[in-house]
């Protein structure tokens, strides 16, 4: 894994832009552990970018094109949703926003170096046709960024998602086949996980610091201050990032989301 970027605070976002469950909003107390639990891999691999022509196929709020932009000699982000695009085109004006198809990338061949793709493709009806069109906007030795929700741990049991806006989640196996099947070399596969901070969090709700926030949302209930206030603490240096093959004890599939780093030939 790159050099970890420290955590900087993010004012709260533009109330307009909608809590949805599809994507992650800094600056919420209530949404602070999703996004940092999405925000780490930003950060831990956003050196990889330093220098090149990146492009976000899936960008979400922006605040992930905002980082890399700080390394990055240029980034274009892509989104499917019009109001998205609208508020990161207005809160990251450095940032080259489009709205797009990400099946149908408006780049030319073999025009950028690098694809980050953070918590995207889970939610992506053909996802081999949109990794094809990554390897083919690539430059040869260009690098595809994933990461997504193991599905294993995510929706345990079932090949069905349990997020409404998920199509169809992966566990390590088959993102690794996906890559590999579109002629991808794969150059790792890694595992996010609770670091101690979160483990001490996770003991103090009951086992699970996610299944007590997902129990309130549900309830539609109150959230106890105790809860709260550890929801709201939590940093992205709070998680782990693990390779698969590495003599570290925790297993691949025991990870809560994967990444996965692909090189194009």
């Amino acid at each position: 894994m790159s050099a970890f970027i420290p955590d900087v605070p993010h004012a709260p976002v533009d109330a307009a832009l909608p809590l949805t469950g599809e994507r992650t909003i800094p600056g919420l107390d209530v949404e602070n552990y999703w996004f940092r639990r999405h925000e780490v891999v930003y950060r831990q691999l956003a050196q990889r970018c330093a220098g090149r022509e990146v492009l976000e196929a899936g960008c979400g709020e922006g605040y992930g094109a905002d980082l890399i932009s700080r390394v990055a000699n240029r980034v274009t982000a892509l989104d499917y949703d019009e109001a998205t695009v609208a508020h990161v085109r207005a809160r990251y004006p450095q940032v080259e926003v489009m709205h797009a198809n990400l099946t149908e990338l408006p780049l030319a061949d073999s025009s950028v170096d690098v694809v980050v793709n953070f918590q995207v493709i889970e939610h992506l009806w053909d996802q081999p046709r949109f990794v094809g069109e990554c390897a083919r906007v690539l430059r040869p030795s260009g690098v595809l960024m994933v990461s997504t929700p193991n599905r294993i741990t995510f929706t345990p049991g079932s090949d069905t998602p349990i997020n409404p806006f998920h199509t169809r989640e992966l566990n390590a196996d088959e993102l690794t086949e996906l890559l590999v099947d579109a002629g991808f070399a794969v150059d790792g596969v890694y595992g996010v996980f609770h670091g101690p901070r979160l483990a001490q969090m996770d003991a103090r709700h009951g086992g699970s610091i996610i299944d007590a926030q997902i129990a309130r949302a549900v309830a539609d209930a109150p959230w106890p201050a105790e809860l709260l206030a550890d929801v709201a603490a939590v940093s992205a240096a709070d998680f782990d990032i693990v390779e698969a093959a590495t003599d570290d004890a925790r297993q691949i599939d025991d990870s809560l989301d994967l990444v996965a780093i692909a090189v194009r030939p």
